[in-house]
C-alpha cells in the first residue's frame, strides 16, 4: 500500500478553491478541524458575523421607528451584539459563576475629537459594568474586537 502526504498548507489551498463535494471529501478525509478558521479569521464585518449566524443583516433604514438622535446608537449596539454572538461562537457567559473570566473593551475617550484613542481589555467577573450580551469569552477576542470594530463601538458610545 502506498502512503500519500500532503502538507497543511497545501490541504487548505486545495480546500479554498474547492466545490463544495470536494470539501465535503477532503473534510472526511483529513477532519473538519483541520479546514476551521478561527473566528477572528471569519469575523471581519458585521456582514461576516450575521454570515456566520445564519442571519441578514440590518440596515440603518431598519432603525427608522426611532427617534433620529437614538438611531445609530441602536443600529451599533444591534451590530456589536450580533459580533460579539458569532466571535464567542455560542459561548455564553455564565453570571453565577464567579470564577469564570468575561472579557470587555476599555476604551479611554480623547478629548480631541479623534474618537477612541487607546483600546485595552479587561476582566471582569460576574459583577461588570458591561452589558451581558457585550462580554468576550478571552482577551484575544476583546482585543480583536475593540481595535477591528473601533467604529462601531465608537457609535454605540457616543450620543
Amino acid at each position: 500500500m502506498q502512503t500519500l502526504q500532503i502538507s497543511k498548507a497545501n490541504a487548505l489551498l486545495a480546500f479554498e478553491g474547492a466545490t463544495s463535494k470536494q470539501k465535503t471529501l477532503l473534510s472526511n478525509l483529513f477532519g473538519k478541524s483541520v479546514f476551521q478558521k478561527s473566528a477572528i479569521e471569519r469575523i471581519r464585518s458585521y456582514e461576516d458575523a450575521c454570515s456566520d449566524l445564519g442571519m441578514e443583516p440590518l440596515s440603518a433604514s431598519d432603525f427608522m421607528f426611532l427617534p433620529e438622535r437614538d438611531r445609530k446608537h441602536a443600529f451599533a449596539s444591534h451590530k456589536l451584539t450580533i459580533i460579539i454572538q458569532a466571535l464567542n461562537e455560542g459561548w455564553v457567559p455564565n453570571w453565577s459563576n464567579s470564577n469564570e473570566y468575561k472579557y470587555y473593551g476599555y476604551f479611554r475617550y480623547s478629548g480631541s475629537g479623534s474618537g477612541f484613542s487607546y483600546g485595552v481589555c479587561i476582566c471582569g467577573r460576574a459583577i461588570s459594568g458591561v452589558g451581558s450580551r457585550l462580554v468576550f469569552k478571552s482577551r484575544e477576542l476583546a482585543e480583536y474586537a475593540g481595535k477591528q470594530f473601533i467604529s462601531i463601538y465608537n457609535d454605540y458610545l457616543t450620543l
